[in-house]
């Protein structure tokens, strides 16, 4: 009741509120406070789930492989004290990373995932722009019922459907068996396509695609058709509206969909492992191999450090010219 009187006092006669600034003080730290726990949930999420796992891998890069639990010496204790762990640091090698460049097996295996991950990502766009366009030109009332078809596949286990596939593409497969019947292939000569590279490509695209669809989806509704009718009253004809309109339109759909098929295509594991055959050189069957099967984790460590250095390096680049440009438009 003292407030509110003292509140229609202030508003009455003009005056400050006896303790204003106090309260006008405490309100902005009390935002203050709220704003930076808002922000520091984000960043304290990050620290524990990507900035601390990745300390712990860079660090085990440094050490060398040895027969104990865990395989891998140093290991730090606090009951060494100061003294003696920083003796341990002195025992970091860089063998690791040497071994790297000496080997022909991991830069091969890097280069060939980039190579594979690059196509496969060409291929999703291919396929997905044009699912995308017809989703964000379908009427509205059937948007959300494709939007749901496109999702439909992450209901089920990502493993089940990449088996479903070893039953599709193997020589006694659906596919074979379908073009027999229809008398396209020979039953004697049916079709190679699993333990390829094709059968890999098929793999990631198809696993994929949904994360290519949804960015442009998102992107190509929010664009404004009134550009379309105006450059179709000014004569331009349809596909030369579409190539210098709707795709430049549809570049921050395009950029986001690539970066999100590219990097976990790199380092996929489970599709080479099943589809593709013993030719099928990737990082990720290299990381696994040494990893669980060599049991080398200092060397696996250091593989998957420089497979994110890959692809961090490019992401940050983009970043910093996007914000450049951003800037210069301004």
């Amino acid at each position: 009741m003292a407030d509110e009187e003292a509140l229609r006092i202030s508003e009455l006669t003009g005056e400050p509120m006896p303790g204003g600034r106090t309260v006008a003080r405490l309100s902005r730290r009390g935002l203050g406070l709220g704003r930076l726990a808002l922000i520091g949930v984000p960043y304290l999420w990050l620290l524990l789930l990507f900035l601390l796992p990745f300390v712990i891998v860079f660090k085990i890069s440094f050490s060398d492989i040895a027969i104990a639990i865990p395989p891998y010496t140093p290991v730090f204790d606090l009951a060494d004290g100061i003294a003696g762990n920083l003796a341990k640091i002195q025992a970091f090698t860089v063998a690791n990373y040497g071994f790297l460049i000496s080997d022909s097996l991991y830069y091969l295996s890097y280069l060939s995932s980039v190579k594979i991950a690059l196509i496969s990502t060409v291929l999703t766009l291919l396929i997905g722009f044009p699912l995308a366009y017809g989703m964000a030109r379908a009427p509205r009332e059937w948007r959300p019922l494709l939007v749901m078809l496109v999702i439909l596949p992450f209901w089920t286990s990502f493993l089940i459907r990449v088996y479903a596939w070893i039953g599709i593409l193997s020589r006694e497969g659906l596919l074979n068996q379908f073009l027999i019947w229809l008398g396209v292939i020979d039953p004697a000569n049916p079709l190679v396509i699993l333990s390829t590279n094709t059968a890999v490509y098929i793999g990631i695209v198809y696993s994929y695609l949904p994360f290519m669809v949804l960015p442009l989806y998102a992107t190509l509704e929010k664009l404004d058709h009134s550009l379309l009718e105006a450059a179709s009253d000014l004569g331009c004809p349809p596909w030369k509206a579409f190539w210098q309109i709707t795709v430049p339109l549809a570049i921050p759909g395009v950029v986001a969909g690539c970066f999100l098929v590219f990097i976990p295509a790199v380092g996929e594991f489970v599709i080479p492992d099943l589809l593709g055959g013993s030719q099928t050189l990737m990082i990720g069957r290299t990381l696994w191999t040494e990893f669980f099967n060599n049991r080398d984790w200092p060397l696996s460590s250091a593989i998957a450090v420089v497979l994110l250095l890959i692809l961090v390096i490019p992401i940050m680049y983009f970043q910093n010219h996007q914000a450049r440009l951003q800037e210069s438009q301004r």
